[in-house]
């Protein structure tokens, strides 16, 4: 409703968009229209929280991921092991 204030200078724009409104839609579906709308509105809050919860998790997930070790410490075997499976991985 104070959203709808600021959006309208006066009561008689606010008048006016209601009585097109019933024009329009009928008033057996303004209600529907309503609910319709608090429902979506809904839904769209939920699947936000959702993709929070999600990026959450992976952020720990990869948090978690061991650190690769140290190329000083590796062999000349597994440096090439290495290099084979991120070439054939595409991972370079």
């Amino acid at each position: 409703m104070f959203l709808t204030v600021l959006l309208f200078e006066s009561p008689q724009i606010i008048l006016l968009v209601v009585v097109v409104a019933f024009l329009l839609f009928g008033s057996a579906k303004l209600p529907q229209l309503a609910k319709s709308l608090g429902q979506s509105r809904k839904a769209f809050r939920e699947a936000m929280r959702e993709a929070e919860q999600d990026e959450a998790a992976d952020r720990t997930q990869l948090a978690a991921k061991p650190v690769a070790s140290n190329v000083a410490e590796m062999s000349d075997e597994e440096l090439m092991a290495e290099m084979r499976r991120r070439v054939e991985t595409k991972q370079i």
